[in-house]
């Protein structure tokens, strides 16, 4: 029996916060050992300084996914590009989250195409399944076999929130496909605190840059040709 327990978990990963450090298993026969000390909550200087090593916070005149203009751009695709930073970004955002909604987390969703990675090492982090939703005809929905269980506690990851547009798109799609959402997450949120999701929201980090909208253009934006690094159409 011993074994045959043994054979089934040899796959089994599971990830366990104390404090300040986290504990990875990558089979139940090998036991479970330290893996990282990461502190609670990591610091601006920290997360930025994870950005600045990845070249992924951009200078220049970008037209954001929500319609609007920057000067900077946090290029998220970079960030996660490196799994130990990915898997270090997830596990900081998870031991933000209050433990009465961390506790009853089930599932996590993300929207396609800037949530797919934070939202897998959220589910990895996080001991769940993790599953996106995407657009293809310009509506949110659960595709490739993907399900959710009627009333099922959702966790909705993103990458970056600015407006909350796509988060709402995306917890709407939730919520249809019979999930309950009670909470929301992201590595950044560029809305100074404003933005609004229907649910408790806790985002890495809070960043102000400015943003304008297109007649708003300051004299420096206006004078150069806007370039969009998203993966949603404007």
């Amino acid at each position: 029996m011993a074994q045959a327990s043994r054979r089934l978990n040899t796959n089994f990963c599971i990830y366990l916060w104390a404090e300040s450090t986290y504990l990875h298993c990558k089979s139940r026969n090998s036991g479970c050992t330290q893996f990282k000390d990461i502190p609670q909550i990591m610091t601006e200087d920290e997360i930025l300084s994870e950005f600045r090593a990845a070249e992924a916070l951009l200078e220049g005149h970008f037209l954001l996914s929500s319609g609007r203009h920057s000067a900077y751009y946090l290029q998220c695709a970079r960030l996660l590009m490196n799994p130990e930073r990915a898997s270090r970004i997830a596990v900081a955002i998870a031991q933000k989250l209050p433990r009465d909604i961390r506790s009853q987390i089930e599932v996590v969703v993300s929207p396609a195409m800037g949530g797919i990675i934070i939202g897998h090492e959220m589910g990895r982090a996080l001991g769940v399944d993790a599953l996106f939703v995407e657009r293809p005809d310009g509506v949110f929905g659960l595709r490739r076999g993907f399900a959710i269980k009627e009333g099922q506690k959702v966790l909705m990851v993103e990458d970056v929130v600015t407006t909350g547009l796509s988060s709402r798109e995306a917890i709407k799609a939730i919520e249809d496909a019979g999930g309950e959402v009670i909470a929301a997450a992201s590595i950044v949120d560029r809305s100074a605190g404003s933005v609004d999701l229907g649910v408790p929201f806790v985002p890495l980090i809070e960043l102000n840059f400015p943003t304008y909208a297109p007649d708003e253009l300051p004299p420096e934006l206006a004078a150069t040709e806007a370039v969009k690094p998203g993966s949603r159409k404007a």
